[in-house]
């Protein structure tokens, strides 16, 4: 596994999808999704240049920062049990799952004081049963109610699209985040300005480059699985 090699290949990607869609890949950051790899991967990783880490379970991603020491920008990219929060809430820069206010309260109750959580608010826009998230119809009134934490800031929104053998099925999920957010953005709302949209993975981040993501998370082409 040639990580600095196989980062070469997605950003060639991910640079020819931008000149497609007519977008800079500077706005575009890689999240190498390290939870099925060893602490010395991701070690590799970050000496290969990338600085986004993602880890989805709150004391192994906590265990795995603290013993790797390098800098980088830490991604919490999994479902989160609000009971999990205290466990991770000082060391995650990201969560990117936010859904519901009992798990608001918990970061809110959590967060150093002066300290602001950037957080991505989860969409099941496919309206998958086994997939987390608030439904598109619902996700404006639950930004609108997080005002009332000032220790949150929505950044953005994160969706999973279906997994397909042909990626390009995966456009219209991607696609309806991205007006989404362009309809929370206009709003100018000051606790969530919504810049940002995480979406995209190992089989479909070309597709979502293309409709405007300005976060992927990519695990196994990028740092593989151990």
């Amino acid at each position: 596994m040639d990580i600095k090699q196989n980062l070469t290949h997605i950003e060639s990607e991910i640079k020819l999808a931008c000149q497609r869609g007519s977008r800079s890949e500077d706005d575009i950051a890689i999240i190498a999704v390290t939870k099925y790899v060893s602490v010395e991967t991701a070690s590799k990783a970050l000496d290969a240049g990338i600085r986004h880490i993602g880890e989805n379970r709150a004391e192994e991603g906590t265990a795995k920062i603290e013993k790797l020491d390098k800098p980088a920008t830490w991604h919490f990219i999994g479902s989160l049990q609000s009971k999990k929060v205290k466990h991770m809430i000082d060391k995650f820069d990201y969560i990117h799952s936010l859904d519901r206010i009992s798990l608001a309260k918990e970061i809110q109750k959590r967060m150093p004081e002066g300290r602001k959580m950037k957080c991505f608010v989860q969409v099941n826009v496919s309206g998958e049963e086994s997939k987390s998230g608030l439904s598109p119809e619902d996700t404006l009134s639950f930004i609108k109610s997080l005002e009332e934490f000032p220790a949150i800031e929505v950044v953005g929104l994160m969706t999973m699209a279906p997994y397909t053998e042909n990626p390009e099925e995966t456009r219209p999920v991607f696609r309806n985040l991205r007006l989404l957010r362009d309809s929370i953005k206009d709003l100018n709302l000051s606790h969530a300005p919504c810049l940002h949209l995480s979406m995209g993975m190992s089989n479909d981040y070309v597709i979502a480059v293309e409709e405007g993501a300005t976060f992927v998370r990519i695990g196994s082409s990028l740092v593989g699985k151990e």
